[in-house]
């Protein structure tokens, strides 16, 4: 079952978070991202819409989005194996291994917060792939 609140913010401007979608869009391709939420939960519907914008801006295929979706006791896909607590999560992974991982309170959005770390694990991508 797909997230509702993975939509797209219609309004989220991609000029405004133009280093942000260059990282996220230059390992669109090698990464794969697994997000854990629920309809329900306000944080969800709060953060997850501007990050399923920037996704779509980074052209960030849907082969490379997993979709976790939680009941109200943040139970169900993956919760014991990802020691999942709080929604929304998102883990980025590459073969296998987590490079980063965004839990539900982090102080800026979630597309900033992951691109950043992405940089640090993996440094500047290559826009010439």
């Amino acid at each position: 079952m797909a997230l509702e609140t993975l939509d797209p913010n219609p309004v989220w401007v991609a000029e405004a978070y133009s280093d942000t979608v260059e990282v996220l869009e230059g390992y669109r391709d090698e990464v794969t991202y697994k997000i854990w939420g629920g309809d329900w939960c306000k944080d969800c519907r709060a953060k997850l819409p501007d990050f399923g914008a920037a996704l779509a801006a980074a052209g960030v295929s849907d082969g490379h989005i997993e979709e976790y979706e939680l009941d109200q006791d943040k139970q169900g896909p993956g919760v014991e194996e990802y020691d999942i607590e709080f929604i929304p999560t998102v883990v980025v992974e590459r073969d296998g291994e987590e490079l980063a991982r965004f839990v539900e309170d982090e102080p800026v959005p979630i597309a900033v917060y992951l691109a950043d770390k992405l940089e640090e694990a993996l440094g500047p991508p290559n826009q010439a792939r």
